[in-house]
């Protein structure tokens, strides 16, 4: 049986943290904890362990971006994911917490239903982000000199032939359903291939392997998903 879904909200505007808690109590998600900085975020999620944690990228005393990194370091973290807040679209930022391991980014004029559905479907394990914005993102900064380094070199030796192909084409902004008519499989195939995909390479979720397949260098900025 489920638990009720548990929120931390990381943000050093307390009218902010204020209107989520306010949004999300009214649908009947718990809020666990609130921060006003990343060392507050990082404190609050290893004492509450909460399913997600809406993160400011700009706060006082660490950074989300370094924050998300040591929540989701932690062994105690669980199945804790990650949602970026952020004021602005395409924020280089933002890329930079994909690449510290965030499941997607919320712009902080979300609507109230958008707010919910998001933290919804992340608990699931799902990503935030549609696979072709996720790619617009990463073409713009994935070959910047401040990429991951170890990203980069991460070893696809373990994937097979076809999870290499269904990992370049998801890359590429193909959805599931894309992928399976691409490929001329079932969507419950290409989901089963995803899920062994992420399994194989220790990702949270499809955003992480996308950054991975640009970072490694299966697929290239600029590629485009009819290409």
């Amino acid at each position: 049986m489920n638990h009720p879904l548990r929120v931390l909200i990381a943000d050093d505007q307390a009218l902010v943290r204020t209107g989520f808690r306010m949004i999300l109590a009214a649908d009947g998600i718990e809020v666990a904890a609130e921060a006003a900085d990343g060392a507050a975020a990082v404190e609050a999620a290893r004492r509450t362990r909460p399913d997600i944690v809406l993160m400011d990228i700009r706060m006082p005393r660490m950074d989300g971006i370094e924050a998300t990194r040591r929540v989701l370091a932690d062994d105690t973290a669980g199945a804790t994911r990650v949602l970026i807040l952020t004021t602005y679209d395409l924020d280089h930022y933002v890329y930079a917490a994909l690449a510290a391991g965030a499941s997607g980014f919320l712009l902080k004029d979300v609507t109230p239903e958008h707010l919910v559905a998001a933290v919804t479907l992340v608990r699931t394990g799902d990503a935030l982000l549609a696979p072709t914005i996720t790619r617009r993102l990463v073409e713009r900064f994935a070959r910047r000199d401040d990429a991951a380094p170890a990203a980069r070199h991460r070893d696809l030796s373990e994937l097979t032939a076809r999870e290499l192909e269904v990992l370049r084409l998801l890359a590429t902004g193909l959805s599931n359903v894309e992928l399976a008519d691409r490929l001329t499989l079932s969507p419950a195939t290409v989901k089963t291939h995803v899920a062994r995909i992420l399994a194989k390479l220790g990702l949270r979720d499809r955003v992480q392997a996308v950054v991975l397949a640009y970072e490694s260098g299966l697929v290239s900025p600029g590629s485009v998903a009819g290409g």
